[in-house]
């Protein structure tokens, strides 16, 4: 077995260092694991944590026809509170997604639509789309029918300046098969490495596969396990995601299983932030 001598090894800790400063990587972490759930109190509780963003649910229980967070004055706090705490709202969830399945339910599209402006205006600048439990992708007629309902869609997004993030349980390659389908720039993957791994998916190919321009966020989870204590080699995958000189958000989707919702939660943002220092 050949060697590999520890010249290659400091340069290859060199090349990280650098790959690290130019991706401009911030950690957000996702309202509903910090149980504030399309709650703006999920801002503050961010901040005071330490996480550079917060993503926000756009929730699943319509009001009036409406999203909850299609309302302008809860939208200001939102702006508000994230001006005054000085953190981003990193992205909204169209959680609905999981109650009218966009495959094959034509109000998911009608969600899909009322939700672009909502992020625009929140400058979350990323809208998560769900497709998971009966609302999963399993077919490619499904992948189709979904992908033809985003072809319509996605022009008014990339009007908005709002990328839309498919996050499933399918392979990247299958994931590709569907942007290339719409043929749009606001349509990328919102890479979940705990999803896709438990799906079989092999996230350390994956990653580098995809590359910056076909990923819009990622979620960072092993539950139910602490960041580093479950399967997933987190170093490594911290290691690919800083290699492609990525410019967003990484998003803590992590459970609690102290039940300490903000000891759990610095434990994992710490864990992290030691590896992006590191690496």
């Amino acid at each position: 077995m050949k060697r590999i001598s520890r010249r290659t090894v400091i340069a290859s800790a060199a090349v990280s260092r650098l790959w690290a400063k130019r991706s401009n990587l911030r950690i957000g972490v996702t309202d509903w694991n910090l149980r504030q759930t399309g709650k703006v109190e999920a801002v503050a509780l961010a901040k005071s944590l330490g996480f550079d963003g917060v993503e926000v649910s756009l929730g699943r229980h319509p009001r009036d026809g409406k999203l909850p967070l299609d309302n302008l004055e809860l939208q200001q706090q939102y702006l508000d509170q994230a001006k005054a705490q000085g953190i981003a709202l990193a992205g909204t969830c169209l959680d609905i997604l999981h109650v009218n399945y966009l495959k094959n339910d034509k109000l998911g599209a009608k969600w899909v639509a009322d939700g672009i402006p909502i992020t625009r205006r929140l400058n979350a600048r990323v809208m998560l789309l769900p497709f998971f439990g009966k609302g999963a992708l399993t077919t490619h007629d499904e992948m189709d029918y979904a992908g033809d309902v985003l072809k319509d869609l996605a022009p008014e997004a990339e009007k908005a300046g709002v990328l839309l993030g498919l996050e499933n349980t399918i392979s990247a390659e299958d994931n590709v098969r569907i942007m290339d389908r719409v043929g749009s720039k606001a349509l990328k993957v919102y890479y979940d490495v705990g999803n896709s791994t438990r799906a079989g998916f092999d996230i350390l190919k994956e990653i580098p596969w995809l590359g910056a321009n076909r990923i819009c966020q990622f979620h960072l989870k092993d539950n139910p396990h602490y960041l580093g204590q479950g399967t997933i080699a987190f170093p490594e995958v911290m290691r690919r995601i800083m290699d492609l000189g990525f410019d967003g958000f990484a998003n803590l989707e992590t459970d609690s299983p102290s039940k300490s919702v903000e000891n759990d939660m610095r434990t994992n943002l710490n864990f992290v932030r030691k590896l992006l220092k590191t690496t």
